[in-house]
């Protein structure tokens, strides 16, 4: 995360530099987003005994009002290759750690991580150039829900032991309330093809597992949890101005 932050900075003052010589707007503006985001993570807290790191993906709404207040509403999809917590078919494998499928053979099984971060936000642009006043450093708040489970996929689908409901009983599933704080650069260029934040995400769910019954532990996990997120997350925005500027400068 050092490095990150580095990056971040580096990454803020640079195109501080290079909006400068941007076409701008004279004045700040009511601005409407849609926005296109990939972030990449680091687990923590109880959330990393069970998954390595992950991406997100997804759609985000931000609306900026003239006085520079944020708001906004995204929804992301959470997805992994890396499962720690791989020792949940313990009583269906043989000595070997196999699944016999229903044809006698091993079954092809692979886990993934798979879930979901959705929030509103709330937060503040703060400029830093006053030819620019809609691109600045950007301070995010949100509440929302995480969910997360280990996606179980049986290749052919001869393992019914791991088929339909059955993956109900393995799969983890788990949610709960989500709080996240974000910090990064926000900016607007003089068109809607470069528009774009960029900054690092801290999100803590306090969450537990919904399932009623694991068939691994042969009974149901009750377990309070505190899940953590930790990463870089980036949003390309085509932005809707509410008028359009009055003049531009030229630096």
């Amino acid at each position: 995360m050092k490095k990150t932050s580095l990056f971040l900075i580096a990454f803020l003052f640079v195109f501080q530099g290079f909006s400068q010589k941007f076409n701008q707007e004279d004045s700040s503006s009511n601005i409407f987003s849609i926005s296109a985001t990939y972030g990449y993570f680091l687990p923590r807290g109880d959330l990393k005994n069970r998954f390595g790191n992950n991406s997100t993906i997804g759609p985000a709404l931000t609306y900026k009002t003239k006085s520079n207040w944020v708001f906004g509403l995204d929804w992301n999809l959470i997805f992994g290759n890396t499962i720690k917590e791989d020792s949940i078919f313990k009583n269906i494998t043989t000595s070997s750690g196999e699944i016999i499928d229903g044809n006698g053979y091993p079954a092809v099984v692979s886990l993934f991580e798979r879930g979901f971060l959705t929030s509103v936000k709330l937060g503040k642009l703060i400029p830093l150039n006053s030819n620019n006043p809609n691109s600045g450093i950007i301070l995010l708040a949100s509440v929302g829900l995480l969910q997360h489970k280990i996606r179980i996929e049986n290749t052919d689908g001869a393992a019914h032991q791991i088929n339909g409901d059955y993956k109900k009983g393995y799969d983890r599933l788990t949610n709960g309330l989500s709080v996240s704080e974000y910090v990064g650069y926000m900016f607007y260029g003089k068109n809607n093809l470069l528009n774009f934040y960029s900054g690092i995400e801290f999100t803590q769910a306090w969450t537990q597992n919904r399932r009623s019954f694991n068939f691994d532990t042969q009974s149901q996990d009750l377990t309070k949890r505190l899940d953590l997120l930790m990463g870089a997350k980036i949003g390309w925005m085509i932005p809707f101005y509410s008028r359009k500027p009055s003049k531009y400068y030229y630096h």
